[in-house]
């Protein structure tokens, strides 16, 4: 499903315009990226955790030409799916 897709399915299942849902959609992610910028989380009960997380550097290895490559540190966000989404997928 892609971002249009979202958008027409909150659209039908909330009864709000799809330009409204686009909006809010829109509003909920520059949240979450700014939240993560500032090192803290949220947390949504019921669905989830999103967190920043730290990656050390490591060494890795072009596959094409098997040399040796450099991969620097960096922050990575991350979802943690709660367990009422994770048992609702079985």
């Amino acid at each position: 499903m892609n971002k249009a897709e979202l958008v027409k399915a909150m659209s039908q299942k909330s009864g709000v315009s799809k330009t409204n849902t686009e909006e809010f959609l829109s509003a909920f992610m520059d949240v979450i990226k700014d939240t993560l910028k500032k090192d803290d989380k949220i947390t949504l009960v019921g669905f989830g955790t999103f967190s920043k997380q730290h990656r050390k550097a490591t060494t890795g290895v072009n596959p094409q030409t098997k040399e040796k490559i450099n991969i620097p540190e960096k922050f990575v966000a991350k979802l943690k799916f709660s367990d009422a989404i994770n048992s609702s997928l079985k």
